[in-house]
């Protein structure tokens, strides 16, 4: 490890949200940070919101004695209140602020953790909405900032806020230098609190009957945020959402080294019918998306049944392009890769829709990518309800 490395833990639990837990971590760990994730169970597998699974690194139980420059609470129920519940972490997080390290909290973390422990009396900090009551009896100056720093505190709001809220925590880290490299990787809303926005050509109207049946593939390496946020969002949204891994295995480790846990095996859904099939991006997740014959060709029938595909960050680029999958349609991708598109009109844009194909292109615009596809299936309203909850 660099002398300059700085030392990060994020523990989870059951019911902690994940698309705060993955943002973090795919934020922190390309910003130079070594990332601990530690559960605070018996075992290393939490069963997080919306029925998706992840793995720790390691169990809390086993570092108790290890020193960090950051410990940062992921929020979720009933996830928060079992971190504010654990005894271990409570010692670690209260050492951590008498030695003056930072600490972090996020959503129903700083209200039900940080406050709980008495480490917001007389401090600004902010968290989901319902908590702000319990925020401010917990004696803290209870401010709606989307990200506030008070000291070696930070705290953050919800889901949308958790990329601002992990650029903070970088800044804290490493300084400004070292957040403006990652914005350009990430492609960070820039109006972050202001209504989302699409670009819409050829307006289709997408079908479902019943409930919306959508497909989500992982891949080894695959973009967590990207992924984590569409099946987060769409399951709000109550579509059925299922995670099919490429491969043998349920388990699949992300671009950024987190470790997810797939529904099923696609081998075992590669009959079924889809509304949507939509694949996250990843620079060398999306290539073993390309690689795979089964799903190539699941995504050919979908288009050629002129059923909605998509697929954002290098997956345009390196799935939907050479597959001749955007043949006639506008499309964006990450700027990375966006010369390996044949039509790059449309590549400044963060998500365009085509009839039935959507396209986004990095972590950043994950968000807003998700809530487009939940304006396609049902409706502005709803979409927007999503975007309030989430705080985007």
């Amino acid at each position: 490890m660099a002398p300059s490395t700085k030392t990060v833990l994020i523990p989870i639990a059951h019911g902690t949200e994940p698309l705060e837990a993955v943002a973090i971590i795919t934020v922190l760990r390309p910003g130079g940070a070594d990332v601990t994730v530690a559960s605070v169970e018996t075992q290393v597998g939490v069963d997080a919101c919306h029925g998706i699974k992840m793995v720790a690194d390691t169990l809390l139980s086993d570092i108790t004695d290890s020193v960090f420059d950051l410990i940062v609470l992921p929020g979720g129920l009933p996830g928060g209140e079992t971190l504010k519940n654990c005894k271990p972490l409570e010692n670690m997080v209260k050492k951590q602020d008498s030695d003056g390290r930072l600490n972090a909290a996020i959503c129903c973390a700083p209200a039900l953790a940080l406050g709980t422990w008495g480490l917001l009396e007389g401090k600004k900090a902010t968290g989901y909405p319902v908590f702000m009551e319990k925020l401010a009896a917990t004696c803290a100056t209870a401010v709606e900032s989307r990200v506030q720093i008070d000291g070696r505190i930070v705290t953050s709001r919800g889901p949308g806020t958790t990329i601002e809220f992990s650029i903070t925590l970088i800044e804290q880290l490493y300084g400004k230098e070292k957040v403006d490299e990652l914005l350009s990787v990430l492609l960070v809303r820039p109006n972050p609190g202001e209504e989302f926005t699409f670009t819409e050509l050829n307006q289709t109207n997408w079908s479902f009957e019943d409930t919306p049946q959508i497909l989500v593939p992982i891949a080894e390496q695959s973009e967590e945020v990207e992924a984590i946020a569409l099946v987060d969002i769409l399951r709000r949204a109550k579509a059925n959402v299922v995670i099919a891994a490429i491969g043998n295995s349920l388990e699949v480790v992300g671009s950024q080294k987190a470790k997810l846990v797939a529904d099923v095996l696609l081998d075992e859904v590669a009959e079924k019918s889809f509304d949507l099939i939509v694949l996250p991006g990843g620079l060398n997740g999306a290539p073993r998306f390309a690689s795979c014959e089964k799903l190539v060709s699941m995504l050919k029938k979908q288009a050629e049944a002129n059923k909605p595909f998509g697929g954002i960050c290098a997956s345009p680029a390196y799935v939907f392009e050479p597959n001749g999958l955007l043949k006639g349609k506008k499309a964006t991708t990450h700027p990375r890769v966006s010369d390996k598109l044949s039509d790059q009109s449309h590549t400044e844009h963060r998500v365009v829709v085509d009839g039935n194909v959507i396209t986004s292109r990095a972590p950043g615009t994950a968000m807003e990518f998700s809530l487009a596809i939940v304006e396609k299936f049902y409706g502005r309203e709803k979409a927007l309800q999503l975007a309030k909850a989430t705080l985007v």
